[in-house]
């Protein structure tokens, strides 16, 4: 890809930031980091502004990947949450971004890839949603167009007494879509059974409809319906082959080598059914071509694999230096694929 994600980028980014700086969050997060390092908040937070600028560094990029200790070349290897929006908008096109941002749009252009059934609230009969809830013990409500597991709610279908009532509720929630709660492989369940804990796959297809894997990511659960990082959720990177080799950590920098409510090891899990998530992401990223930097979810059925949904502006994940010793970050794998 020509160009860059150069200067001018920066400072239009500094710009915004400069606009919407959240200095509760700046305070709160160099405080965290004072209090486990012994460094002094003011320097911290001085850092903090400093990776920004430099190394165009979100404040919560900075607390999770420990740039606190490491070192300015270190640092250059990571990718960031502001960099990863660059790609986004650069390399997907605006005219094909709905598709993927609307749950219902991703429902009907990737159904066949799915593994489950869904019905829409605003559009399905009350006959239709009745004859759902029969099929299916637990289903899940989703907020169409919501991120990071906002809205996002399982039910048990036998609770479900007055369907009118039902639907008018998840309706005022906005919950427009009501899902199909799927059933993972037993041996994801044993990481944590309250969530389908499922898998964040970043792709990029080239220009020779090449498809590169740029991160391979394993999510879990804490108790919750979900596995979402900003919803307590944690998670650790895979190898090549679907292998955890280190630690998870979670949104408030808590590491784990094992889950903390099933006591299931994440230091050597290893993802089952590992061949058809590849085959089902290289199909996934050849479906709508104009959108070429996605970050897919993915859950492991006893079957194979379903996709959950793509995300066009996918979040960054990277191994927690501290936690891991491992002290450089993706953007070196980034930039191989995309040229940048």
């Amino acid at each position: 890809m020509a160009g860059s994600l150069g200067w001018g980028h920066r400072l239009r980014y500094l710009a915004r930031r400069a606009r919407a700086i959240d200095t509760a969050n700046l305070r709160h997060l160099a405080g965290l980091i004072a209090a486990s390092s012994g460094r002094p908040r003011a320097l911290i937070t001085l850092d903090m502004l400093w990776a920004a600028v430099r190394h165009e560094t979100a404040f919560q990029d900075y607390f999770d990947w420990d740039f606190h200790l490491l070192t300015r070349r270190e640092r250059e290897t990571f990718m960031t949450h502001p960099k990863s929006n660059h790609l986004a908008l650069r390399l997907n096109a605006s005219e094909h971004r709905a598709t993927f941002a609307d749950k219902s749009r991703f429902n009907v252009r990737f159904a066949p890839y799915l593994g489950r059934e869904w019905i829409d609230l605003r559009s399905c009969s009350d006959d239709e949603l009745d004859a759902f809830l029969a099929r299916h013990d637990r289903v899940i409500a989703k907020i169409a167009d919501s991120l990071g597991g906002d809205g996002i709610a399982a039910y048990s279908s036998s609770a479900i007494s007055d369907i009118p009532a039902f639907r008018a509720d998840r309706l005022a929630q906005r919950q427009v879509l009501l899902e199909q709660f799927l059933t993972q492989h037993p041996r994801m369940s044993l990481l944590n059974p309250s969530s389908v804990n499922t898998l964040r796959i970043v792709t990029y297809l080239d220009d020779r409809s090449e498809v590169h894997t740029l991160a391979r990511v394993l999510k879990m659960g804490n108790g919750g319906d979900v596995d979402n990082f900003s919803d307590g959720g944690m998670y650790t990177m895979l190898d090549d082959d679907g292998v955890a080799h280190h630690p998870a950590f979670d949104g408030a920098g808590r590491v784990f080598r094992e889950h903390p409510l099933s006591g299931t090891s994440i230091v050597g899990f290893a993802v089952p059914n590992w061949g058809a998530v590849q085959s089902l992401v290289d199909e996934l990223a050849r479906e709508v071509p104009q959108i070429r930097y996605v970050g897919w979810d993915i859950a492991i059925t006893p079957d194979g694999a379903a996709v959950i949904e793509g995300n066009y502006n996918t979040g960054v994940f990277q191994l927690k230096p501290g936690a891991t010793g491992v002290r450089e970050g993706l953007l070196p794998v980034y930039r191989a694929a995309i040229g940048f």
